[in-house]
């Protein structure tokens, strides 16, 4: 981790459906300061604050499509190889069942967004915000190689233990990828990090490689 955050608080968020909720991590100095998981989106926005976190990355998508097709980000993604969920309009997602993370993803937004303004292209370093990442992407650019989801476990544990992040040893998927995404949180608060996407539909940051 660079001196250029020390001390800063970045939190990362694994955002599941209703039954499985949301998981965060937050890295101080590069050691994990907190955990936590709850189903209740506004529970996450608190905590956030309660923190004095600069910069939150979320597993989920920031805007609905506008088009009912993939986004300008997911379709940038999907340029380098790296697929996601194309995200649909506000319409379907809130009433197919498949989509129901994305909603709990919009309702995070929706509690976080008043203390932490969603990114939309340019980073005031001593402005707090939040921002949407996608795990994969930000293993692969930590990696710098494309890596097989298969083995995203041992792969993304791998790269937290390279980037100093401590994790116990049994840790769940979901708070390993939460912890992935405050890794590009770090990112975005030290200018070294990447974009795809735009304003209207949303950018998605990752780590530059």
């Amino acid at each position: 981790m660079s001196h250029r955050d020390s001390g800063s608080i970045v939190v990362g968020v694994d955002v599941g459906g209703p039954k499985k909720g949301f998981h965060a991590v937050a890295l101080q100095d590069g050691q994990c300061r907190e955990k936590l998981s709850t189903l209740i989106a506004a529970d996450i926005a608190e905590w956030c604050r309660r923190l004095k976190a600069s910069v939150v990355g979320i597993d989920a998508p920031c805007r609905w499509s506008l088009t009912g097709r993939a986004r300008p980000c997911e379709r940038a993604l999907a340029a380098e190889g790296l697929y996601t969920f194309a995200t649909p309009s506000q319409a379907k997602g809130e009433a197919h069942p498949f989509y129901r993370w994305m909603v709990k993803g919009a309702d995070l937004y929706r509690c976080i967004e008043p203390s932490y303004p969603l990114f939309n292209g340019q980073w005031r370093p001593l402005s707090p915000v939040c921002f949407e990442t996608f795990p994969h992407a930000v293993a692969c650019a930590l990696a710098r190689k494309t890596l097989s989801a298969k083995q995203k476990r041992a792969d993304r544990s791998r790269l937290l233990q390279e980037a100093g992040v401590k994790l116990e040893a049994r840790a769940n998927i979901d708070l390993i990828d939460a912890a992935i995404c405050a890794l590009a949180a770090h990112h975005l608060l030290t200018g070294t990090f990447k974009t795809y996407g735009d304003a209207v539909e949303g950018f998605i940051v990752v780590p530059s490689s």
